[in-house]
């Protein structure tokens, strides 16, 4: 196997296990609905920071916009999910040509920018500033989103890297 496709497997393998965690964090989501809505709830109605906090105005009470929220995350990972599973299936596909492969891994690179902007929009900025998820001592999901975040990041740019394949010198 030359280190061109052999880069292409990565990348490609890489990117469906991204595919599979996202799919995975929406179906709990889905299946164990209450767990992470109590999460989502407590970082909206901002109950667990100070209550002398003077941006208790930011705060969302309201339990129907907690599940649309809450709905809207799921949502966003489940697209996300389903597009970098097909992306990953035409880079699979696309393997053994370095130009079709180039062309196939765009739909690859639209899903993990959909991952970054879920887990640096919706959790760190929104959740974490906004929200200030980050004064809670239990409803704080920075960390997390930050790991996913680099996770992604790392992925995304392995995608924009070109592939070192070795030219074989003609004796």
């Amino acid at each position: 196997m030359n280190s061109g496709l052999l880069s292409r497997l990565g990348k490609t393998l890489l990117t469906g296990t991204l595919a599979l965690y996202f799919l995975i964090v929406a179906f709990n989501n889905i299946v164990d609905y209450e767990t992470n809505f109590k999460f989502v709830e407590h970082v909206l109605s901002m109950d667990s920071i100070g209550a002398d906090a003077h941006v208790q105005w930011r705060a969302i009470r309201s339990t129907q916009l907690h599940h649309v929220a809450y709905w809207t995350i799921i949502l966003w990972e489940l697209a996300t999910g389903c597009i970098s599973g097909l992306g990953a299936m035409r880079m699979f596909f696309a393997l053994r040509f370095k130009d079709k492969f180039e062309t196939a891994k765009t739909l690859s690179i639209a899903a993990l920018w959909l991952g970054l902007l879920l887990w640096a929009l919706g959790f760190i900025t929104v959740g974490g500033e906004w929200f200030l998820m980050w004064e809670s001592s239990v409803w704080n999901g920075e960390a997390s989103a930050l790991r996913m975040f680099i996770l992604n990041a790392f992925a995304l740019l392995f995608l924009y890297l070109p592939d070192a394949e070795k030219e074989s010198s003609a004796r």
